[in-house]
């Protein structure tokens, strides 16, 4: 296989997502390094954007900004994009009819999570109406959709006549997600306590996470927390008997601080069963931190043995168990399940699906 491939970098120049913005790079960089004998890769970008990564053929600067791109492309308007093989490792691609046969022109979209789908009051409407038009434009256009687990696979279709188009190409942890030197100096910065598990999730689904927490006797630290959420997330916490004053409420963190913050982690809690990568539960697995989470077919794919699996009633005897006598068992199964990903073998996969279209 002699070609190019395009790889779309959206958000070089404005972050709408960061564990996608961080994914994109992370792939790019794993195609790189992984690029077949007489194979380039080359960067899709907006106007004013570079893509600095060692080892590019080329960048394709576009002549929209990436707000005005993404109106663009989802009226099926893409000027100054070309042709070829192009991955797009978000919904951000250039979805217009092309010819595959002829032109060797090829188009792949990523979908991370159906929430615009499943949940949508979790987005705002204009987020909500973006995804959803450029899945329907996919439908249409793209020569395969990919999703990183088989339970999204199966899932999407109920929402997109995919046919079988759908692949299932996992990520993997941030490849520069490690302990920063100053972790004990930013916990103490996040003024969190000595004795902690971390929860993620959604509003309703944390208040299982509060209650495990109040039967292990731990305090609890969410993250990811929308603004505002601080009051309704405390009130829920006191509701199921964990005192509001041990529920420490955070929001978006940068990756070192994230990072600091599992390290000192009793365990992390995951109550969400969305259909969605478990961006978290693979940063936690990546550093050995015990792991329980919500059953689920995505949980069930993507995390396995590497932490504990039960239902929302059994989190409180799941957790009581992580935080003592469980804890170096599931230690050691999150480090193995761990090293199952990179993004070194993701961009493999890519590489061979586009080989193969």
């Amino acid at each position: 296989m002699g070609a190019q491939l395009r790889v779309v970098l959206d958000q070089i120049t404005q972050v709408i997502d960061p564990d996608q913005a961080a994914a994109s790079l992370d792939l790019a960089r794993g195609l790189i390094a992984t690029t077949p004998s007489g194979c380039t890769v080359e960067a899709i970008v907006p106007a004013g954007g570079a893509a600095d990564l060692p080892g590019l053929a080329g960048t394709r600067v576009l002549p929209l900004a990436r707000r005005e791109l993404a109106g663009s492309w989802q009226l099926g308007i893409v000027p100054g994009v070309g042709g070829g093989l192009i991955h797009a490792p978000t919904l951000m691609a250039p979805l217009v009819k092309h010819d595959r046969l002829h032109d060797d022109d090829q188009v792949a979209v990523t979908v991370w999570d159906l929430r615009a789908w499943e949940v949508p009051e979790l987005l705002s409407k204009s987020a909500v109406g973006w995804q959803r038009g450029m899945l329907r434009r996919a439908a249409r256009h793209a020569d395969v959709v990919v999703v990183p687990a088989h339970a999204m696979a199966e899932r999407i279709t109920s929402f997109a006549k995919l046919g079988d188009r759908v692949r299932v190409i996992a990520g993997a942890a941030p490849e520069r997600f490690a302990v920063p030197s100053d972790a004990a100096e930013r916990r103490t910065a996040l003024s969190l306590p000595e004795r902690y598990v971390v929860l993620t999730g959604s509003a309703e689904s944390l208040e299982h996470g509060f209650r495990a927490a109040a039967a292990a006797d731990v305090d609890a630290v969410v993250i990811d927390a929308a603004d505002g959420a601080e009051p309704r997330l405390a009130e829920i916490a006191s509701a199921v008997g964990l005192p509001e004053r041990r529920a420490h409420i955070r929001g978006r963190l940068s990756s070192e601080d994230r990072a600091a913050l599992l390290d000192g982690a009793a365990a992390l809690v995951v109550t969400s069963s969305l259909s969605a990568w478990p961006w978290r539960a693979m940063e936690a697995m990546s550093l050995s931190v015990p792991l329980i989470a919500v059953d689920s077919g995505v949980h069930r794919d993507v995390i396995a043995e590497g932490g504990a699996l039960v239902s929302s009633a059994e989190l409180p005897d799941a957790l009581t168990d992580a935080v003592g006598a469980g804890a170096a068992r599931l230690r050691v199964l999150a480090g193995d399940r761990a090293r199952a990903f990179s993004w070194a073998s993701s961009a493999e996969r890519v590489w061979a699906l586009h080989s193969e279209l």
